[in-house]
Order: C-alpha cells, then sequence, then structure tokens
C-alpha cells in the first residue's frame, strides 16, 4: 500500500496566494470555494479547511440561546437544530 507523503513544499504568488497540493485537497475534502480558518502559531501559519465533514463533526455541540434552560420544548429544541442546521450549511459552502 502506497503511503501519502506528509509534508511538501508550495509557493506564494504576488499577492499571497497559495496552491494546496492535490494529495492534500483530497485527503482533507477541499473542494473549490472551500473556506478556511488561518490561524497564527508559534510554528507559523495553520490553515484548517472548513468542510461540510467537519461541520457535521461539531453539529449539536453548541448550547441552546441564553435564557433557555434544558427544559426547553422539544418544538423549539428542533427548531434551534434546524436554524443550526441551516447556518452550518451556508457557511460549508
Amino acid at each position: 500500500m502506497h503511503s501519502m507523503p506528509s509534508t511538501g513544499s508550495v509557493r506564494f504568488t504576488t499577492k499571497g496566494q497559495v496552491v494546496i497540493p492535490n494529495w492534500l485537497r483530497k485527503q482533507f475534502s477541499i473542494e473549490a470555494g472551500t473556506r478556511c480558518i488561518v490561524e497564527a502559531t508559534e510554528d507559523g501559519i495553520l490553515l484548517k479547511p472548513v468542510t461540510a465533514g467537519l461541520i457535521r463533526l461539531g453539529r449539536g455541540i453548541l448550547k441552546p440561546k441564553p435564557g433557555a434552560s434544558g427544559a426547553t420544548p422539544a418544538s423549539e429544541r428542533a427548531r434551534h437544530r434546524k436554524s443550526e442546521r441551516d447556518l452550518e450549511d451556508r457557511h460549508a459552502r
């Protein structure tokens, strides 16, 4: 079985753009229009793609709106979950 390389080299354009190698785009399910979080770390620049799969993993971890307790009626929770999914789906594009 062929193992994927874990490092590679890229160049920045004069506009600061960089092309992510194809093997990384496939590994992380990065498609045209995928958004990315850019973070400064002690080691350099960290790019975190925000893909639909990543959003699905985090779905439901957000707490209900302030003032809503654990005794929120089922219909309110369902409405909140739907609005959360709609928001996440918009950001996944």
